[in-house]
């Protein structure tokens, strides 16, 4: 299967299907949206971009932002890009990415147990930094591409503390969907459904900020924005610890 992925014929194919689906869900479902302003009025006070940090899981309905939202600011400075793993099913996603008119930047974390395997890290890392100091936008996945499921890894951070961007949580959310058992219990968004995008508060990374402590608040800036956004699309709000409503 992993040869197969790696067909440039199968991921032409495959990123042609990805794009339509990808396009079609993000003009057919119907959108409440949250912190679109604060986001822009940011972006335009900064010299730097943003980052986008968005939950693996959502990787079909990332774009659903951009398409009917983003791509329209006239804050942005730069191109918009989005991180894609080395991995073989990356090579599609990076098609499908593309005919968004939305650039890629291929690399992920080395896995420990293939220590001596480069997954280009490094260079996304260096290559990401130097479009956020040219006030770009990047958009990537804090707990990808291995999980574990929606726990944010110090990646964000370690990238807007190297550039002097402000990480902004992006959760998008939709009501009724299908669901891959991936490790990230992949979402396949189901056309004219009911759903919710949040851009939630920023997280400004200082060069000398204690990583741990930036990690553990753009955990719980994800956590957040990610309830709010799956209220948006309809499920039900979750209790809090005295059993009200939130």
């Amino acid at each position: 299967m992993k040869s197969l992925l790696r067909s440039p014929f199968i991921a032409a194919i495959l990123g042609y299907v990805l794009w339509a689906w990808m396009a079609l869900v993000a003009h057919t479902i119907r959108w409440r949206v949250e912190g679109l302003d604060e986001a822009r009025a940011l972006l335009g006070a900064r010299e730097p971009g943003l980052i986008l940090a968005c939950w693996h899981e959502t990787i079909l309905l990332m774009p659903s932002g951009w398409l009917r939202h983003i791509r329209h600011w006239p804050e942005r400075r730069g191109r918009v890009a989005m991180m894609v793993s080395m991995s073989p099913d990356g090579a599609s996603v990076t098609q499908a990415v593309c005919r968004l008119d939305i650039d890629v930047v291929r690399g992920s974390a080395s896995n420990k147990k293939k220590a001596n395997k480069d997954k280009g890290g490094v260079r996304a890392i260096a290559e990401a930094s130097k479009r956020l100091r040219e006030g770009g936008l990047i958009c990537m996945t804090p707990d990808g591409p291995r999980g574990p499921r929606r726990t944010a890894s110090a990646g964000a951070v370690t990238m807007a503390q190297r550039s002097g961007a402000a990480i902004v949580p992006y959760a998008i959310s939709a009501r009724p969907i299908g669901r891959f058992g991936s490790w990230d219990r992949l979402i396949f968004p189901l056309p004219f459904a009911r759903g919710g995008i949040v851009l939630g508060a920023p997280i400004d990374c200082p060069r000398d900020g204690d990583t741990e402590a930036l990690r553990q608040a753009l955990q719980i800036g994800m956590d957040t924005a990610t309830r709010r956004a799956e209220e948006l699309a309809g499920y039900p709000a979750e209790p809090s610890p005295t059993g009200a409503a939130v």
